[in-house]
């Protein structure tokens, strides 16, 4: 090559890479528990793809917890994206601390029971066996986000216990309730399912029978303070994308269809 012309390659080599370092941002983002597992693992492929970085800080969707969403961003902290329950995000909106027509529904998620690992597991099949699973369990955790808050105001009434879950049943902030249940501190445990697979050292029953299951929405908004609104549409659009299909649903997740209603 001669010596002009490799000035010149050298020249718009060194503009293409100016170029990409000016586009690529710091997208922060904060993230309830439900999709930090399909999160975890797509992250990086966002940021191969787009050249953005992402920086994370985690927490639960609602609550006053030191990492709970609502608390971090009163303290200021910098957030571009938001991904948490859908009916925590809509109160952010309300508040104007995301923007309403960035929301987007990403999936939907089913409540579960789980056990430690190795003992034996109580019959959920149906609403009753539920009942009675629990009425014969000694202690019982449940989360502070979105499944708790159902378990304990709504699914103990129904089955006319709340009465008897007082003593034995309480709520677990901040630490997942897998980490619990695996530790022996409870014998049954009820959280999301994309919450309790990642957690060694419990077995998951299954999903709550249809007459108790809650189904959860998780969406993601741009918070009004963002300073990178672009690149955080382009990491919800991902998360939304077929590409992001399979660790979503590998994670215990239902995908919500783009345009689909929850």
């Amino acid at each position: 090559m001669c010596p002009a012309c490799r000035a010149l390659a050298l020249a718009v080599t060194a503009a293409l890479a100016f170029t990409s370092a000016a586009s690529a941002a710091e997208v922060h983002v904060m993230i309830s528990g439900g999709l930090t597992a399909a999160y975890k693992a797509l992250v990086p492929e966002f940021e191969r793809k787009t050249g953005h970085k992402v920086v994370t800080a985690f927490g639960p969707s609602m609550g006053t917890t030191t990492n709970a969403i609502p608390v971090r961003l009163e303290r200021g902290e910098p957030a571009d994206v938001l991904i948490m329950v859908g009916y925590a995000l809509g109160d952010l909106i309300k508040q104007g601390k995301v923007k309403p027509d960035s929301r987007v529904d990403l999936v939907k998620s089913p409540i579960g029971i789980a056990v430690k690992s190795g003992a034996p597991k109580p019959d959920i099949s149906s609403a009753d066996s539920v009942k009675q699973a629990l009425l014969a369990a000694k202690t019982i955790a449940y989360s502070d986000s979105a499944s708790g808050v159902y378990v304990s105001t709504e699914m103990f009434k129904t089955l006319g216990i709340a009465d008897q879950m007082k003593d034995k049943a309480r709520m677990i902030p901040a630490t997942p309730v897998g980490e619990i249940v695996a530790h022996g501190e409870a014998e049954i445990g009820f959280q999301q399912i994309s919450e309790l697979k990642p957690v060694a050292g419990i077995d998951i029953v299954g999903p709550l029978p249809e007459p108790l299951q809650k189904i959860t929405v998780f969406s993601a908004g741009i918070a009004t303070v963002s300073k990178e609104p672009d690149a955080g549409k382009a990491l919800i659009s991902f998360l939304a994308s077929p590409d992001a299909r399979d660790a979503l649903v590998k994670s215990g997740l239902d995908p919500i269809p783009a345009g689909g209603t929850h």
